[in-house]
């Protein structure tokens, strides 16, 4: 996803975010240093931030003009559409990239199960 983003925009963000109804197991700022380390160094066009407030706050107080959201399934779009529109109501539009077919049973849940 982070990748597909990098060829739409000039600078991508990527935002590990507190979700409350989620438990990771590590705080945000631990998750952010391992998405970074697993990104190519050479992607300098590329950030990651952790961040305990709204997406829409973030976006705004570092003038990041757009989110990007992946969508796995339909479920994912009913989800992520409210979250859109409430984006959108506080200022930031919302762009969705569908996940890669071979992906799209993919989740942080999964994902998280899998490394334990």
């Amino acid at each position: 996803m982070v990748n597909r983003a990098r060829d739409l925009f000039d600078e991508v963000v990527v935002l590990v975010a507190v979700n409350s109804s989620k438990h990771p197991g590590t705080d945000e700022e631990e998750r952010a240093a391992a998405v970074r380390a697993i990104l190519p160094v050479e992607w300098t066009s590329v950030t990651v931030a952790a961040w305990s407030g709204l997406t829409a706050t973030y976006c705004r107080r570092h003038h990041a003009g757009v989110i990007v959201r992946g969508v796995r399934n339909t479920t994912d779009l009913q989800t992520e559409y409210q979250l859109a529109a409430m984006n959108q109501s506080l200022g930031v539009p919302t762009v969705f990239l569908p996940a890669q077919p071979e992906l799209a049973a993919v989740s942080s849940t999964v994902v998280r199960t899998l490394g334990k």
